[in-house]
């Protein structure tokens, strides 16, 4: 079994744990008003425009989700949520060493504490049970997603039944042999979608897309026909289903919990790359951290 494998199939215990956890570590995480914003990296940041939707969507504040590299200084902000498996990403370390300087409040959820995120946040959350060592990240960014989820009052112990029963169940027929994938969602799981695309793209080297489901009219469309697959994490729009069906294209409907569906993709991913014969823990071109070399003269 495949470290990726084995990381995805333990995402339901995960889940519970962050679930457990999520109160006591009530008092470094966003208090309810204040302004927030959730930064990451890759996964890390699909999780944290997940994040943002749903604490919005909770009524706790006005949140905002950015790329490390593309965090807007000139916004103000009560509290910074940094999340990063490794503690080592360099776009998040310069970050953080910037809001500290500036006096920010910043609060890393991080899987591994032995690294220099420890001397640039405020506060840690540590999520070392779900660290992980594959390249590709899937059980760090769902768990880390569901102690967010959990503290803003959105997560239920159906999510995790839900989890389960999509590593029980078999995936839809076929699917391993398709050419290009879409993924949609709406509100929180829009994040999902674009996640579930980038698990795609590094374990199988698929062509792979995701949009919000009402802009995929808007142009996307087109891609899809015979031989392609679009999944909806969630509900989807009337007469999307039946458009894409009319393409010769195969539908997903995601019936299950949006995060839950995410699982079903971290196992279709790994399904195709058996199926082409790819390694899932050695994607091309990818490392467990991007560590960049700071430029000559710099200070980190």
């Amino acid at each position: 079994m495949s470290h990726v494998a084995y990381e995805l199939a333990t995402q339901p215990e995960s889940w519970e744990r962050a679930a457990q956890l999520a109160p006591a570590r009530r008092a470094v995480l966003p208090r309810p008003g204040e302004r927030t914003a959730i930064v990451g990296c890759g996964t890390s940041y699909y999780m944290a425009q997940a994040a943002a939707a749903l604490r919005e969507e909770a009524g706790h504040g006005e949140t905002d989700a950015f790329p490390a590299s593309e965090f807007p200084h000139h916004r103000p902000y009560d509290r910074i949520v940094a999340l990063t498996r490794s503690g080592t990403t360099t776009e998040v370390l310069d970050l953080l060493a910037r809001l500290r300087d500036a006096g920010t409040a910043t609060t890393a959820v991080i899987g591994n504490p032995d690294t220099p995120v420890r001397e640039l946040a405020d506060e840690l959350v540590v999520l070392d049970f779900a660290d992980e060592r594959s390249v590709v990240q899937t059980r760090f960014a769902t768990t880390a997603l569901t102690l967010l989820r959990a503290h803003v009052g959105a997560h239920t112990p159906a999510a995790v039944a839900d989890a389960r029963t999509a590593l029980a169940e078999p995936l839809p027929a076929g699917l391993e042999t398709r050419r290009q994938f879409t993924f949609l969602g709406r509100g929180w799981s829009v994040g999902l979608a674009h996640e579930a695309a980038l698990k795609m793209r590094e374990a199988s080297l698929s062509w792979a897309e995701s949009y919000p489901a009402m802009e995929y009219r808007h142009g996307p469309v087109s891609v899809t026909g015979p031989g392609s697959v679009t999944w909806s994490l969630g509900p989807a729009p009337d007469g999307i289903a039946e458009q894409v069906l009319g393409t010769g294209a195969q539908w997903v409907a995601g019936e299950l919990d949006p995060l839950a569906e995410l699982v079903r993709v971290h196992r279709l991913a790994v399904a195709v790359a058996a199926h082409r014969q790819l390694d899932p823990d050695a994607p091309r071109n990818l490392t467990r951290s991007v560590i960049l070399d700071a430029p000559e003269g710099a200070v980190r």
